[in-house]
C-alpha cells in the first residue's frame, strides 16, 4: 500500500503544480490581452519620404540626361558636311579626267 499511497501523494503533487502553472498563465494571459502596444512609425514615414525624394530626383535627372542624350542623336552627322562635298567634286573631276582621257585615246 506505501507504494500505492507515494504514487497517490505524487499525482496530488503535480496535479497542484499543474494547476499553479495554469493560474500564473492565466494571469499572464490576461496581462497579455490588456498591454496594448504601440508603434512610433514617425522615423520610418521620414525615411520613405526622403527615399521617394530622392528617388524623384533620380528619374528626373534621368530624363533629362535622356532627353538630352536623344537631342544629340538627332543632330549628330557622320560625316560633315564639307567631306561629303570634297568627295563629291573629286568624283566629279575623276570622271571627267578619265572621260577625258578615254577620248584622247582613242582619238
Amino acid at each position: 500500500m506505501t507504494k500505492l499511497e507515494e504514487f497517490n501523494a505524487l499525482l496530488v503533487n503535480e496535479t497542484t503544480d499543474f494547476k499553479n502553472a495554469l493560474e500564473k498563465l492565466e494571469e499572464l494571459n490576461a496581462q497579455l490581452k490588456e498591454t496594448k502596444i504601440k508603434m512610433d512609425l514617425t522615423e520610418y514615414k521620414t525615411i520613405v519620404e526622403i527615399h521617394q525624394e530622392k528617388m524623384a530626383s533620380h528619374l528626373e535627372s534621368m530624363d533629362r540626361f535622356e532627353n538630352h542624350f536623344d537631342t544629340i542623336i538627332k543632330q549628330a552627322k557622320i560625316y560633315p558636311n564639307w567631306a561629303v562635298i570634297v568627295f563629291i567634286v573629286s568624283l566629279v573631276m575623276g570622271l571627267g579626267a578619265m572621260i577625258f582621257m578615254l577620248m584622247y585615246y582613242f582619238r
